[in-house]
């Protein structure tokens, strides 16, 4: 559906009329004098936003899942899983996930599967972290580099177990929050994954991203 847009009003509102690419359109239909179609909803479509993506594990050894636990001046320990953003020059996501595991554990994994996704937009910015599972291979604190373990104004990242369960996931505060949401009601399906991963009896047509469905409640 359109609407057309009458020259009076054009000539009345056009000095602050935006965005400005519908701005510059109108005025070359006024230079032509014809009417001026706009798609209804066209005058508020949002900005495209700056996608940045990440890699994250959901690293487990034996029935722990080993995660950071966040404590940072001015709110109360949370927890997180560890990983970062894809930089320029890494091969794909799971790349990005071994690179820091080794960065931020010292640690190298087992196969890794994609199980989950979060998005979330603020500020024009969309941030999509990918969930990979996978088990601990080996781990060596002191080979860690990342650069955020040595700048104490983001608080500390304290290594923590916690068991792979319903129960011990929402015993703690974990974030975000949709990660949480999913791992209520899925922790069984990832785990049964990672097995047919691990034994390499996944088939080559499996969807190894778990949909899932979320289960009750929140975290912590």
């Amino acid at each position: 559906m359109t609407k057309i847009i009458s020259r009076a009003v054009i000539l009345a509102g056009l000095e602050h009329l935006r965005p400005e690419p519908l701005r510059r359109a109108l005025l070359r239909r006024l230079q032509d004098r014809r009417p001026f179609r706009v798609p209804l909803g066209a005058e508020e479509a949002p900005p495209v936003a700056e996608v940045r993506r990440s890699a994250r594990a959901l690293l487990l050894d034996g029935g722990d899942l080993l995660l950071f636990r966040r404590t940072v001046p001015g709110r109360r320990p949370y927890w997180t899983t560890p990983g970062g953003r894809i930089e320029p020059g890494d091969a794909d996501l799971e790349a990005t996930l071994r690179q820091e595991v080794f960065e931020e554990l010292g640690a190298t994994g087992g196969p890794a599967v994609q199980v989950f996704a979060a998005r979330q937009t603020t500020g024009g910015i969309t941030r999509v972290q990918h969930f990979f599972a996978c088990r601990l291979g080996e781990m060596d604190l002191a080979r860690r580099t990342g650069a955020e373990f040595f700048e104490p104004g983001r608080g500390t990242y304290e290594v923590d177990r916690v068991p792979f369960t319903v129960e011990g996931v929402g015993s703690i505060e974990l974030i975000p929050e949709e990660l949480c949401d999913y791992l209520n009601g899925n922790i069984p399906a990832v785990i049964r994954l990672l097995d047919l991963v691990s034994a390499g009896s996944l088939p080559d047509d499996t969807d190894r991203g778990l949909s899932g469905r979320a289960g009750p409640g929140r975290c912590g």
